[in-house]
């Protein structure tokens, strides 16, 4: 018992630098949308950009849209990601909601309407990659889009980007076309600045594993990640050992998850990872992720 908790304690520890850049992130995040875009009638996309319309048409807080739409998306994501990553994702899409309205009282940067879309797409871009890339989200969507992308031959990419032009095409008829256009553009410049700094806004990675516990490694990523592995073997070049080579691909959202398991497995694992720009086929099994 005594060594369980010292071993949760620890990896409590390890887990502050990620909350600390989590918390950063949603800080940029919130400040980009609340004193750039949105006094200038300039929207996100996924679920925050639904709360930014839905707080236009009926009033009320915008920090409690986005945390109550977020809020089923939360539960989905603890049974596709996990709870270390659902720990992640309620930290961040709280505090991203407390920052709203913290920065809601604030004046906005500028009124023109050129730099705030600028400004903002890159301070919103630079937040949202921070997050990301230390395994957390503050948007919801693209927990839905990984799992329709498992039920259908779309991408994750193709989902999330069909979800925001229904969402852009909203809102020309609440904000006006001229604005849904600037809106358009904003998710553009953000989604090019989320690519630069989480290492890569495409979807999927493909991911080589050479290690001595092929087996263990796989078996738990099949069981955490949904994720079917190849194996293969190889022989290292200066020892002539056998070693075993596991090929998988998953999502950039599971790519947190991944090195936790080949680190807490075999330290001395090699792993590669790439970008994959497409995906034909079947990579995840059947039956439903097992709880953690």
């Amino acid at each position: 018992m005594k060594k369980k908790k010292q071993s949760l304690f620890k990896t409590i520890i390890k887990q502050i630098p990620s909350f600390i850049c989590i918390a950063l992130g949603a800080t940029m995040a919130a400040a980009a949308l609340e004193v750039f875009l949105i006094p200038n009638s300039i929207i996100d996309g996924g679920l925050t950009g639904v709360s930014i319309i839905l707080n236009k048409l009926f009033g009320g807080s915008l920090s409690l849209f986005v945390f109550f739409l977020n809020l089923p998306f939360l539960v989905i994501g603890y049974r596709q990601l996990g709870l270390k990553f659902l720990c992640k994702a309620i930290f961040g899409i709280v505090l991203f909601s407390v920052l709203l309205e913290v920065f809601h009282g604030i004046p906005e940067v500028t009124d023109d309407i050129l730099l705030a879309f600028i400004y903002g797409g890159l301070l919103l871009g630079v937040g949202v990659g921070i997050v990301i890339k230390f395994g957390s989200c503050l948007d919801g969507t693209e927990i839905v889009a990984i799992l329709l992308s498992k039920k259908t031959n779309l991408s994750v990419g193709q989902v999330v980007l069909f979800i925001n032009i229904f969402i852009y095409g909203t809102a020309i008829f609440v904000f006006g076309p001229d604005r849904a256009l600037y809106s358009l553009l904003t998710y553009f410049i953000t989604f090019k600045i989320i690519d630069v700094v989480s290492e890569g806004m495409d979807q999927a990675k493909a991911v080589y594993i050479i290690t001595d516990k092929g087996e263990e490694i796989s078996e738990a990523i099949f069981k955490q990640l949904g994720r079917t592995i190849t194996i293969l073997e190889g022989t290292g070049m200066v020892s002539q050992t056998k070693k075993v080579i596991l090929y998988t691909v998953i999502t950039r959202l599971e790519l947190p998850e991944l090195r936790e398991i080949v680190k807490s497995a075999d330290i001395s694992s090699f792993v590669t990872v790439s970008d994959v720009s497409e995906v034909i086929g079947t990579h995840i099994k059947k039956k439903p992720i097992e709880k953690r």
